[in-house]
Order: C-alpha cells, then sequence, then structure tokens
C-alpha cells in the first residue's frame, strides 16, 4: 500500500503542537507498517532527521501553503496531481485538512474548532477558512480522529457528525532529552539557578489568555513580594497588540522572561527545572506543554475548561481563566503548600503515563490499512 502523509508541519528547530503530533505519529506509523511505503508531503525543504525510514520517499509540494489561498491550491490542486502521480492508496493529513478534490480515502485529525467558539480570536481570512472547510472536510474523510473526548464531541455536535466515524488519537510525550545537567542561565542570561520560576509554554495568541496570565503575574508581585520570575517561552502568532501594550507598561516587567525561539530541548530542560507550569487557556483541543510539565515531574496550575480536566485529571490546581487573582492565588498556594505541590508533582508522572505515542499510532495505522 502507498500511503501519503501531510508532513508540511515538519520544520526542523521550529515544531509546536500539531509539528509534535505529526513528528510523533509519522515516526511511529513508518516503524509499525515497514512492508507499505510512505510518501512524506513537504511543501518546502526538509530535515533529513524527518525521513524515518527505508520506506520513506520524501516530496516538496509547491506553493509553500502558509495562506489560506495557497491551503486551498495546496490541498486541491498539488496534492491530487501527487496522489496521482504516485498511486496513492490513502492520505493521513494531521493538521485538519484534506482534500475535496479527489476520491482517494482519507483520514484526518482535528485537534480543536476554537475557530467555533472563539472566532474572534482567530484573523479574519484565516477564520472564515477554517469555518468553510472543516466542515466539508468531516463529511469528506472516511474516518476522523481527534486528541481529546472534548474535541470529539463539539465535532459531532456542531458538524453533525456520527460519533462512531471520530476516534480519539491523544497527544503523548515521551522525554528523550539529555540536557538535564545544562544550567539554565546558558539557554538564557536573564535566568539563574538560584531564581525559582514559573513557565508557560505556546505560540502566543488571544485564546492562550496570555494576557490574563501577565495580569495575574502583576498581581501575584505585587502582593506576596516573591523573588520569583514568569518564563514565557513562544512565538508572538497573531492579535497580540493588548498583550504588548500591558507587557510594556508593567510594574514587574523586568520579572517577565520572553523567549520566542528556542532548542526542543532547551525547551525541555526549562520546563523541567521550573517551580511550576501556569496554563491558563481559554480554550485547548488538548494541551502538550501541561502533559509535558506532568510528566517531567512539574505540577501544572490549568484552566478548568474546555480538554484540560481531561487531560490532568485530578493532578493539577484548576484555576477560572477569567479570574485574574484565582490564578495568582494559586501560584502563591504552591509556594506555601509544599505537601500539595509535591501531591501534584507524583499525581502528574503518574497522569502522564497513560498517554503513548504508539498507543496513538496503532489505532491510526489500523485504520490506515482497513482500505
Amino acid at each position: 500500500m502507498r500511503i501519503a502523509i501531510n508532513t508540511r508541519f515538519l520544520i526542523k528547530d521550529k515544531l509546536e503542537g500539531i509539528g509534535i503530533y505529526t513528528h510523533e505519529l509519522s515516526k511511529n506509523l513508518v516503524q509499525l507498517l515497514p512492508e507499505h511505503d510512505f510518501y512524506f508531503l513537504f511543501d518546502r525543504s526538509f530535515s533529513s532527521d524527518f525521513i524515518f525510514g527505508n520506506n520513506v520517499q520524501p516530496l516538496v509540494v509547491s506553493p509553500p501553503a502558509r495562506h489560506p489561498f495557497l491551503w486551498y491550491w495546496w490541498f486541491e490542486y498539488s496534492i491530487p496531481k501527487v496522489f496521482q502521480q504516485n498511486k496513492i492508496d490513502v492520505f493521513f493529513s494531521p493538521d485538519g485538512f484534506c482534500s475535496l478534490s479527489t476520491n482517494i480515502k482519507q483520514i484526518l485529525t482535528i485537534h480543536d474548532i476554537g475557530f467555533e467558539r472563539f472566532p474572534e480570536h482567530t484573523p479574519f481570512l484565516v477564520r472564515n477558512y477554517y469555518r468553510h472547510f472543516t466542515p466539508k472536510y468531516c463529511h469528506k474523510a472516511q474516518r476522523i480522529f481527534t486528541v481529546s473526548k472534548f474535541t470529539k464531541q463539539e465535532i459531532s455536535t456542531v458538524y453533525n457528525i456520527p460519533s462512531n466515524k471520530i476516534e480519539v488519537a491523544y497527544n503523548a510525550f515521551e522525554n528523550t532529552s539529555n540536557s538535564s545537567s545544562k544550567n539554565v542561565h546558558q539557554i538564557d542570561s536573564r535566568l539563574s539557578s538560584q531564581i525559582p520560576y514559573f513557565i508557560f509554554v505556546g505560540a502566543v495568541h488571544p485564546r492562550k489568555n496570555v494576557l490574563g496570565l501577565l495580569k495575574a503575574f502583576e498581581y501575584f508581585k505585587s502582593n506576596f513580594s516573591q523573588q520569583h520570575q514568569l518564563v514565557i517561552v513562544g512565538r508572538k502568532a497573531w492579535l497580540n497588540k493588548n498583550v504588548e501594550d500591558f507587557y510594556q507598561k508593567m510594574r514587574f516587567k523586568n520579572d517577565v522572561v520572553w523567549i520566542e525561539q528556542i532548542q526542543r530541548e532547551d525547551l525541555i530542560h526549562l520546563t523541567q527545572q521550573s517551580f511550576a507550569m501556569v496554563y491558563p487557556s481559554w480554550y485547548e483541543g488538548f494541551g502538550i506543554p501541561v502533559l509535558e510539565a506532568m510528566q517531567l515531574g512539574v505540577p501544572v496550575i490549568a484552566s478548568n475548561t474546555t480538554s484540560l480536566p481531561e487531560i490532568t485529571g485530578d493532578a493539577a490546581l484548576l484555576i477560572s481563566p477569567n479570574e485574574t487573582i484565582e490564578i495568582a492565588m494559586a501560584m502563591q498556594r504552591l509556594i506555601e503548600d509544599k505537601m500539595l505541590r509535591n501531591q501534584l508533582i507524583e499525581k502528574g508522572k503518574k497522569q502522564a503515563q497513560q498517554f503513548i505515542w504508539k498507543t496513538s499510532a496503532m489505532k491510526i495505522a489500523n485504520a490506515l490499512t482497513q482500505f
């Protein structure tokens, strides 16, 4: 069988949520199905690090699909030609897009439909593209995977998709980093191993509620006089003017360390050495950084909304993302209550063991080979 995988989010040193999912699932699928031929479809030059076996044929498909007009061209014109030229039998697309212009079997992963819940958090063209095409993709695909039961339910309800067409294949995290001896000061000179810090990880756009996090941190510093810093790791994605404006006016601005680009191993080390992760997102289809923190032995403060309670179980201190003071109080509580902090660490490690890449890959492998 010839299996094509949409790997356009495999960009060296720039793997975020969907990129990590694509990386781990593709790697495991190649290993699980060595008797099949895989065609990895990139939209630009690629790293050889992403060619996971001798049964992988990488193809660069033009144009680079980083804009709604180019998304349409890539999926509706370029990709179908590649399918025809290479006699592809089935297509797996892990980024929520598929092709409406082909009759080959397609399997789709949709990570969330936040653009339906919070349309104002997504730029106009992108929002309209998602809202127009995602329901069409759901009806076109033979099988849909999601990364949480929460997202499965939303897709089924909002788009009227039978629930038996949708299956959950969770994200996971496997720490292969060898950077445990690295001093955080080597990663960023603004940090010191002597000063504890809270950490947030994720691309910065409105639904991540970074503005609420900054407000909570300002309240925390003003009312509890702790030495703790706040480390924010993530590119500034879109609609961030209010975040920038507040940040520039912060009284404790110098205690906020903002890192936009970082090596994967350094990110793991920064997370592992943090005092706690604070994740007050408005909406998550999964929340990979939260899982990573739990597995690395870092206590988590997370929103009590969407998928996050499902992912954290009883292993996180849950807060309302609407309540700035509640977030700040949770940060202080972890400082004052060492027993609670240790309990969350142990519960987090246990909870994280439920999420395994190979388990999710086996579900997708079974779906791919049914056709």
